[in-house]
């Protein structure tokens, strides 16, 4: 399990519900009537995106490995 950061946004009055994007999955969002549907969009959208690219880096090289980062 990761954490990642969440930016929530109020949709447009006329329009309601949330948006969110996640800074450290460039290209992921999320949308819903209410926070936790936003964010439950947004956790798949994550999901799927790195699971994507995770398939695509080992297609491209079989023999690639993968190691634990730790940012402070």
């Amino acid at each position: 399990m990761k954490k990642l950061t969440a930016i929530l946004h109020q949709g447009e009055p006329d329009e309601g519900g949330y948006w969110a994007t996640c800074l450290e999955v460039p290209g992921a969002n999320g949308q819903g009537e209410t926070k936790e549907e936003c964010l439950a969009d947004l956790r798949e959208a994550v999901h799927l995106l790195l699971e994507t690219e995770r398939e695509e880096v080992f297609r491209l090289d079989p023999h690639a490995e993968t190691a634990e980062l730790l940012v402070a």
